[in-house]
């Protein structure tokens, strides 16, 4: 868990879904503190098909920098086993664009995903998902 004024994240595995509340990633050392965390659990779940539960609360569109930043970790994680993104967007009057956006990282990255409006529908999903991949728990 990592808190910088306004900015918040954390990351919880379980399972093999990995659970992460963000709420504004700002500063410079916050985001890097993100991408190594989500680096250092990206590699100990690698060992089997894993997926992303990814809760985002409150207005937040991603700057071109933070966009880029997703498409890159996205695909680092990609290559370590991750095959499906859930995202869940909480209290956002901004939902539609960041939605966009969100579809535009992931479709780069040819990652399934899709965005739901709860966090229970979005994990009943991704478990059903993992279900049907090869090596899955």
């Amino acid at each position: 868990m990592n808190k910088h004024l306004d900015s918040y994240y954390k990351m919880v595995k379980k399972g093999n879904i990995l659970l992460v509340e963000v709420q504004r990633l700002t500063g410079e050392q916050t985001i890097e503190q993100y991408h190594q965390d989500m680096i250092d659990l990206t590699l100990e779940m690698k060992h089997q098909p894993w997926a992303s539960l990814v809760v985002y609360r409150g207005n937040g569109v991603f700057t071109p920098e933070i966009e880029s930043h997703i498409v890159d970790i996205t695909k680092f994680r990609a290559k370590n086993n991750m095959v499906a993104n859930a995202t869940v967007l909480l209290e956002n009057a901004h939902a539609d664009i960041q939605q966009m956006q969100l579809r535009r990282i992931y479709s780069s990255c040819s990652m399934p995903f899709f965005v739901f409006s709860n966090i229970d529908s979005a994990e009943t999903w991704l478990t059903d998902f993992l279900k049907q991949q090869p090596q899955a728990m």
